[in-house]
């Protein structure tokens, strides 16, 4: 990525970043920009570890929503965050690098942090700077005007190689109630030194809504909003509510991550703030969050899918997404919703992907199976007999613990075999996995798996082995070893990742595999396995990425008249 690219003052994605204007939408609306750090503020979750696969893939969902801002993480802090603003992610959003400002007593060109920062593939750099007073002492151990000198510096430094720059001014709340007249300074040094947005941040999560809204108007009444945006941690439960106050007080730009991670008690949750903004009528007739039309639509989907690649069973009362938002069990409430939805539910929901649960209605989801089914290019009618044999299967599938809402190859798969539009292009008659843990002829002790495989093709019987280091390893190299005509339509398919949970407990507990492929260079999907036996769970999930490549692929069933490689050219 070049100094080019990025741009110049008006910024690479087109940003206008000139002060004290406030930006209008063809719509006449006012710009409201989401700024997601779920891959780096989110990463400091306890317990979470994010590959550079997985971020790949999150930036991609984040960025297929249209968020403005995608922080990708901290490079020269870790390897993984190194090696993902090593090349260009290829975003139509704006990404980030985060990072502290030059360190006092150094030159910005004499500082390893910043000069990292500066040789990072992004098209913006956040820099965290103290904003309380206490803190610059306390933490920096340095004068309160050199605070502001590295503030000063770093933002020309990232301006001077074309970087859109940005500035989250940390404790900023505590730093106002505390000395009010050093905070605003910081916040106008970052400004005038050409800071694109001053970041507002209640980084202990311990200030109140109505604290927030008072000051943030200050705020916004001296530099104006258009450059103000507010970073709120959820230690009292109202990240949410403290980031609508600020766009209340003025600012116009909120950070936030996906389903609200973060250290401590998580940061404010995109997935509940997109759709208030989107549809509550005091946000929504006033700002346009830039937004892809289809984006609230997929926010169920995007929520629940982010879960599954944290390994982590969603929240079922999430606001919005979770499976229960939009459930009642029978009863006056019931038979309420059934004549007027609007009695109970605040918004459609349809309109956030996510669907009306009456737990005594056999019919609930059809409307949402259609649409999948339509989205996969199968027209079905709603009265077809069918329709309501694959929602059954769907439903008795999911109380046994597969999950659908991320594994869309597993579930094309099931609707296609219900309708009978799936070839069956090879049977497995056995498999045999043996895991063996023995000394090498360099004395090392190691495990390696061996897998015996026994497809039918249309009559033809194929037997293959294959060594990995482990069970799915071999199991994956066997089976696609000899699959007769349709081994070379599998070249390009790769596992990318691979996650395993536990659905219930005790004795007889079931495992739900999901794995990520990738294929083509680049095109990904997801498939889902469920069984008591973890090596049979992931074969299942195996044998759904198989034939869907080969569906995708062109692949025709062989006949007795046309075997061999022809059938699958």
């Amino acid at each position: 990525m070049t100094n080019e690219r990025r741009g110049d003052e008006t910024g690479r994605r087109g940003i206008n970043i000139t002060h004290g204007k406030t930006i209008m939408t063809a719509q006449g609306k006012e710009r409201l920009y989401l700024y997601d750090t779920t891959l780096r503020d989110g990463a400091q979750t306890p317990g979470i570890d994010f590959s550079l696969e997985e971020k790949k893939t999150i930036a991609r969902m984040l960025d297929d929503l249209g968020i403005a801002y995608i922080e990708g993480g901290y490079p020269g802090a870790n390897p993984t965050d190194t090696a993902f603003f090593s090349e260009d992610p290829g975003l139509n959003a704006t990404f980030a690098a985060f990072g502290m400002t030059r360190r006092p007593g150094r030159s910005a060109s004499n500082d390893p942090g910043l000069q990292a920062l500066l040789q990072a593939k992004a098209d913006a750099i956040t820099f965290v700077a103290k904003g309380w007073d206490y803190h610059v002492e306390l933490a920096l151990k340095c004068s309160l005007e050199e605070n502001l000198q590295a503030i000063r510096d770093s933002v020309q430094a990232a301006k001077e190689k074309g970087f859109e720059p940005l500035v989250d001014v940390e404790h900023f709340f505590d730093g106002y109630k505390a000395n009010p007249d050093y905070a605003l300074k910081c916040v106008e040094t970052a400004l005038e030194a050409g800071a694109r947005w001053a970041v507002l941040c209640d980084t202990n999560g311990g200030t109140l809504p109505e604290e927030i809204e008072e000051i943030t108007t200050r705020v916004a009444e001296r530099f104006g909003g258009e450059n103000l945006g507010i970073h709120c941690h959820d230690d009292t439960g109202m990240a949410v509510a403290n980031s609508l106050a600020a766009v209340r007080g003025g600012a116009r730009m909120i950070q936030g991550t996906l389903n609200g991670i973060g250290e401590r008690c998580g940061n404010a949750n995109l997935v509940t703030l997109i759709p208030t903004l989107a549809l509550k009528k005091a946000y929504a007739e006033r700002f346009d969050l830039g937004l892809k039309p289809d984006a609230l639509a997929k926010l169920t989907q995007v929520s629940r899918a982010f879960n599954e690649i944290l390994n982590r069973p969603p929240e079922e009362q999430a606001p919005y997404v979770g499976l229960t938002a939009f459930a009642t069990k029978a009863g006056i409430h019931a038979s309420a919703i059934l004549k007027s939805p609007d009695t109970y539910e605040h918004v459609p929901p349809e309109a956030v992907g996510n669907v009306r649960r009456v737990l005594v209605s056999d019919q609930a989801g059809k409307s949402n199976l259609l649409s999948e089914l339509k989205r996969y290019g199968l027209e079905v009618k709603k009265d077809d007999p069918r329709l309501n044999e694959l929602l059954r299967e769907v439903k008795e599938r999911e109380a046994a613990g597969y999950a659908y809402d991320t594994a869309e190859a597993s579930l094309e798969l099931l609707a296609r075999r219900t309708l009978g539009t799936v070839p069956e292009f090879f049977d497995v008659e056995s498999y045999k996995v043996l895991v063996e843990r023995r000394h090498n002829a360099l004395g090392e002790l190691v495990t390696m798996a061996e897998a015996i495989v026994k497809v039918n093709i249309d009559g033809e019987r194929y037997m293959s082995v294959a060594e990995g280091n482990g069970p799915v390893h071999a199991l994956d190299a066997a089976l696609r070893k000899d699959l007769g005509p349709y081994s070379r339509k599998l070249d390009d398919l790769e596992l990318v990742d691979y996650k395993v949970r536990i659905v219930n407990t005790g004795t007889h507990a079931t495992t739900r595999v999901l794995i990520e492929w990738r294929y083509n260079g680049g095109e990904r999907f997801f498939t889902v396995g469920v069984s008591p036996n973890i090596i049979d769970a992931s074969f299942e999930a195996m044998l759904d990425a198989i034939t869907y490549r080969l569906m995708k692929n062109g692949a025709t069933k062989p006949t007795t008249a046309k075997k061999g490689a022809q059938a699958a050219e």
